[in-house]
């Protein structure tokens, strides 16, 4: 049975040059970089390569880079480690309720610690209003904290907007990009933000690596203790061998980017286009143009996206009910919740998230086995039923 897997957002393969890259430093090259011998230095250079290369993704400095054990690290960094060393007497960080669960269960914990947490509204397709941003700071504002593109429906944020107005009153922002580096340009000078969070799982790299980019001059608080690693930002023994996959994943993450982009936003309207054509009574999550190239989310109306995934599972297809970080939980999506879709419409929903190795013929295999799949589901469906029998509105 031939695999089709659509659930890059998830995880991604690494890329055998990154592989290849990293063999040396899990083999002969394994000197500690902090050592001042000439193994150390070796394993150092690498290291001090790989930050160039990070850098160079995002139009950052290298000093500006810390290396992490992932997005998730670097998230809770960022925040906790803003918060922790600029607050003052301020107390409230701005957010919004489609985050990543990283950055929501962060802000959860800091607010048991007696910060106030504002939570801005989301429109129909994902977006923050700048506008809502700019009315939610006072003079109590420490931090916001706007991801740059949603993991769930692929909306990209006016990041840049909402850092405009907060630089002007002096307050930091985090944006958790860890979702958009690798799909989209992505520039920390022109976004303007002050801290930037990234993965190395989703652009090709290995797992259990990520980085946090930190503005020249901004003051985070670490969140290890220990020896004086990552300049004291992150104390530790620094993992070489991922650290230098890591690097070349953004290399050839900015290599590859515009051609990237245009493949897979083809591929993604492709699949959205055979399932339009195709199933009747399908909803689409999120915004139609402003979103990543690689994301589609559709609601399939009388279907549960739960038993449309493990039905597409046991073809050998493999997509999402959502985020992987929230798997095995039957609470509806908190972000389709955000944008007013109902639990009904929610848990009829199924992430599409493209990538490298995703075809044509992975595209239409999937259109195919879908038809067959939400068919076949549908008829086993009261709701279905009244449907067709005109006792219900048909949706779109």
């Amino acid at each position: 049975m031939s695999r089709v897997f659509l659930d890059y957002n998830a995880t991604t393969p690494v890329h055998p040059a990154v592989l290849e890259e990293m063999l040396p430093y899990l083999r002969e090259v394994f000197g500690n970089p902090s050592s001042i011998h000439w193994f150390g230095q070796e394993a150092r250079q690498a290291v001090d390569r790989a930050r160039q290369q990070v850098a160079d993704l995002i139009g950052a400095e290298p000093s500006e880079i810390v290396f992490t054990s992932g997005g998730t690290e670097a998230i809770n960094h960022a925040i906790r480690g803003a918060v922790e060393k600029n607050a003052g007497n301020s107390r409230q960080i701005i957010t919004s309720p489609i985050e990543h669960q990283a950055v929501l269960n962060t802000c959860d914990y800091l607010e048991g610690e007696g910060f106030h947490v504002t939570h801005l509204p989301v429109d129909e397709y994902g977006a923050v209003n700048p506008g809502s941003a700019a009315d939610a700071i006072t003079d109590d504002t420490i931090l916001i904290t706007i991801m740059l593109a949603n993991n769930e429906v692929g909306t990209i944020q006016p990041v840049r907007e909402i850092a405009g107005t907060a630089r002007e009153r002096g307050i930091l922002v985090h944006t958790d990009a860890v979702q958009a580096v690798g799909k989209i340009p992505v520039d920390v000078q022109q976004l303007g933000v002050d801290l930037l969070s990234l993965s190395g799982h989703k652009i090709y790299g290995p797992k259990g690596i990520g980085a946090l980019y930190v503005r020249r001059g901004v003051k985070v608080a670490p969140l290890i203790y220990g020896g004086h690693h990552e300049r004291r930002q992150r104390a530790g023994t620094e993992n070489v061998p991922a650290i230098v996959g890591l690097g070349k994943a953004c290399e050839l993450a900015r290599e590859e980017l515009d051609r990237s982009a245009v493949r897979l936003a083809a591929l993604r309207d492709r699949l959205e286009k055979g399932i339009r054509s195709q199933i009747p009574h399908v909803q689409l999550n999120g915004h139609p143009e402003n979103r990543l190239p690689n994301t589609l989310n559709v609601n399939f109306s009388f279907v549960e996206g739960e038993s449309l995934l493990m039905n597409l599972d046991l073809l050998g297809i493999a997509v999402s009910a959502g985020s992987a970080c929230a798997s095995g939980t039957s609470e509806p999506s908190h972000v389709l919740t955000a944008m007013g879709i109902g639990p009904e419409q929610s848990q009829g929903s199924i992430r599409f998230s493209l990538g490298r190795g995703t075809t044509e013929k992975d595209v239409d295999a999937t259109v195919k086995a879908l038809t067959e799949i939400v068919g076949r589901l549908r008829e086993m469906s009261p709701l279905a039923a009244d449907s067709n029998s005109g006792n219900q509105p048909s949706g779109e």
